[in-house]
């Protein structure tokens, strides 16, 4: 008993000693930064406000940019490459400005630095927050080497359209998974300690609702209702602002008539108020000033006053705040206490940056570029996030196999790095024809095409004479990394260029052929795809893509990757997501009609009742959370621990998963819920829960999730987040369109 009194109170005075030492640091903050404030002059306050950068093809230091540091009129920059320039302007902010303020130096930084990983889609199609964690840490450590110690990621948009070009950057579909990667994210650019050297903010962007633009468009008007918003798009910002992410980033588009970098609802309501958000908000590149164009703000004073009372922080690159704050001010149209809440917020994230005792790089810092262990990572990375999704028996390879590397993705070291890769080389990037050769492996390798868009049949010969003399035909197609991204997106999201028509000719040889896909976007197959027999979707893999290929193909590893994008059939599809609601006539298999199945002169009738196309149908190519490995995995024995829940009440739904192949795997077991009848309707299935379990041939595991009446909530047409008592279907299976089912319910 003495044991026990002993222990609880050192128990006590750990607790007491650390919640004193948290609340001094925070009083030693505000402490700082409201002596810092009440000695500047209204310039410097805006000046704070103002992020601005230098072109790359910049010779020297504009002395007219320099000037305006010394004079305290920036307070960021961004997109400064040039080691010289960002330690002359440091210098001249800490040494000759008024008040000696440090600078924010950023950069994007979205899927590594020099190090490069698979896009951001396709590390969310790993499933695994580590690699999520671990690929931002590397990116951080290696890019603070270069001053950089803001980052314009994670991109947590929640993203159903695969027109969209910056799907590439986006966690997928579900809010669930999103919100685990967004938290990951955070955690690896900043790491235990903001002020570490090689630690940098992360920026939750874009908020909000970006994603859900008209037609995939990009910059486009969303048009949704507070329940869909706050059910689907915002969970991911709140689970990065939770997890402590410094900064914020507002969105191009508008939501439901707003801007988003003018919506005070969005910005203080929601952000501040609700989500207690205590770092800064800046403004995407010229989004303020893009007000005009949308309709919103008369000129570039309108938008500053627009933006300012709605709560943006930080300018990007437009110089609205710049040109009209001090006006505004003294029109009073804006007031100096709000520009004072602006400067807090950005002189708070300095502080927790470390930048006042520290502003310099640390020179003895080199980055590792390229070190062993980050090309480790990136390699594991690509492997974890290749998705299989057809294999007709033809993988893997036997390592004897002759084979035929066709394609315009085969060697194309820039184009296999993706999207936001500014700093990437590509002298670095192993590319599949490297590694093949590298491996010593029996290779004709012939391009076919000169880059993805190639309309020319002028290499289809050489193509084809290399597949004649090999056993496999490796096809290598896809896009170039310009087709996706910010301003890339497509109507059509087939292969692009003669690529299909070159997949045709090489069916005719009655070889096999193994597609291999590198792409920032779900591609439509169906035209190839009987053509083939095997189909692996690589997204953009990054540095060490041609590795993990060559790894993966020949089984010394497995692609372990699940779509976190549903995969459309057609460009017609879309938007298509798993998650969606059920209609008053919701479509069936066994009430379909397919168009080809219509009699000539038929009478008019709804032909089935139900919600489908007539030429592609209802369901997807390939739906959400799937993907093949090298095994099999039977699924049995579903139990649920209740059949009835209080609120608050926990419940546990278990079933065995057994390895029925030939080899070592590992599967991801998913949970998804749907809550059958609610006061706003509910979607038809909502992931709760997964787990990556590997299996050895013929072992089994029975896999437990724990639900409770918390997972179950929503927020109902009322703005009222909560769980309501009824019926909730439950499944456990390998994809959102299978499983085991039960059900249980939660009591009034």
């Amino acid at each position: 008993m003495k044991k026990i009194v002993f222990l609880l109170c050192i128990l006590s005075v750990f607790l007491f000693s650390y919640t004193n030492k948290t609340s001094n640091n925070s009083n030693d903050e505000d402490r700082f930064v409201n002596d810092l404030l009440a000695k500047m002059t209204l310039e410097e306050k805006i000046g704070q406000t103002n992020l601005r950068g230098t072109s790359s093809m910049t010779k020297a230091l504009p002395e007219d940019l320099k000037r305006a540091v010394r004079n305290g009129e920036i307070g960021a920059f961004l997109n400064i490459s040039n080691l010289d320039y960002v330690d002359e302007l440091q210098r001249i902010a800490v040494e000759e400005s008024p008040n000696k303020i440090p600078l924010i130096f950023s950069r994007d930084v979205i899927h590594g630095f020099k190090t490069v990983f698979p896009i951001p889609l396709g590390i969310a199609a790993s499933w695994d927050t580590e690699v999520a964690k671990k690929s931002s840490e590397i990116a951080a450590f290696e890019a603070s080497a270069m001053g950089i110690r803001w980052t314009f990621a994670p991109m947590l948009d929640i993203a159903r359209d695969s027109r969209w070009g910056r799907i590439a950057e986006s966690p997928g579909e579900d809010p669930y998974l999103a919100s685990l990667l967004g938290k990951a994210y955070v955690e690896g650019f900043q790491g235990d300690d903001l002020s570490s050297p090689t630690s940098i903010a992360a920026c939750a962007k874009h908020y909000i609702a970006y994603g859900a633009a008209i037609g995939g468009r990009d910059y486009n008007t969303v048009n949704l209702s507070e329940p869909l918003l706050r059910n689907v798009y915002l969970p991911p910002f709140e689970a990065a602002i939770d997890a402590g992410a410094a900064t914020v980033m507002s969105s191009f588009n508008e939501i439901n008539g707003i801007p988003a970098s003018g919506n005070a609802f969005l910005l203080k309501e929601v952000l501040r108020d609700e989500l207690k958000f205590d770092g800064f908000v800046v403004s995407d590149w010229d989004s303020t000033e893009e007000m005009i164009a949308h309709g919103f703000a008369r000129d570039k004073k309108h938008a500053a006053e627009l933006s300012a009372n709605a709560g943006m922080d930080m300018e990007m690159n437009s110089t609205c705040y710049a040109d009209n704050l001090k006006q505004l001010i003294k029109e009073g149209k804006f007031s100096e206490a709000e520009l004072n809440t602006f400067v807090k917020n950005i002189l708070r994230i300095k502080y927790r940056l470390g930048l006042f005792e520290k502003p310099y790089r640390d020179k003895s810092h080199t980055g590792n570029y390229y070190a062993e262990a980050h090309m480790e990572e990136a390699k594991k990375a690509a492997i974890k996030s290749s998705v299989l999704l057809k294999n007709d028996g033809v993988l893997p390879l036997d390592k004897n196999t002759k084979v035929a590397l066709i394609g315009p993705l085969a060697h194309a070291p820039h184009e296999q790095l993706g999207t936001w890769t500014f700093d990437g080389e590509k002298e670095h990037t192993i590319t599949p024809v490297n590694a093949f050769k590298s491996a010593k492996v029996n290779v004709n390798f012939a391009a076919g095409f000169t880059h993805s868009r190639d309309r020319s049949d002028k290499g289809f010969k050489e193509a084809i004479q290399a597949a004649k003399a090999s056993d496999v035909i490796l096809f290598f197609g896809g896009e170039e990394a310009i087709l996706s991204g910010e301003a890339h997106s497509r109507a059509y999201i087939n292969l692009p260029g003669a690529q299909e028509a070159l997949i045709h000719e090489l069916a005719k040889l009655n070889k096999p052929i193994v597609l291999v896909i590198m792409a920032g976007r779900p591609i439509s197959v169906s035209n190839i795809m009987y053509k083939t027999d095997a189909i692996l979707m690589a997204w953009h893999p990054g540095t060490m893509g041609g590795e993990a290929l060559y790894d993966m193909i020949y089984g010394v590893a497995e692609p372990q990757g699940r779509l976190p994008v549903s995969w459309p059939k057609t460009a017609g599809q879309l938007p298509y997501f798993y998650n969606h609601k059920n209609t008053g006539r919701p479509a069936t298999a066994e009430e379909f009609i397919e168009m080809d199945s219509i009699p000539i002169h038929a009478w008019q009738s709804s032909l089935g009742n139900d919600s489908h196309y007539l030429d592609v149908g209802f369901t997807p190519q390939y739906p959400f959370g799937y993907g093949l490995g090298y095994s099999k995995f039977r699924y049995e024995d579903l139990s649920i621990s209740k059949d009835t829940i209080d609120f608050n009440e926990k419940i546990t739904i278990k079933a065995r998963i057994t390895n029925v192949g030939k080899r070592a795997s590992t599967e991801l077991v998913q949970l998804y819920i749907q809550d059958v009848v609610g006061s706003i309707t509910r979607p038809v299935r909502e992931l709760k829960r997964f787990e990556h379990v590997y299996l050895k041939p013929g072992e089994s595991k029975e896999v437990r999730f724990s639900i409770s009446s918390k997972d179950l909530e929503f927020v109902n047409h009322k703005m009222v987040k909560a769980a309501e008592a009824g019926r909730f279907n439950v499944w456990i299976g390998e994809n959102a369109a299978s499983g085991l089912k039960t059900a249980f319910y939660l009591k009034e």
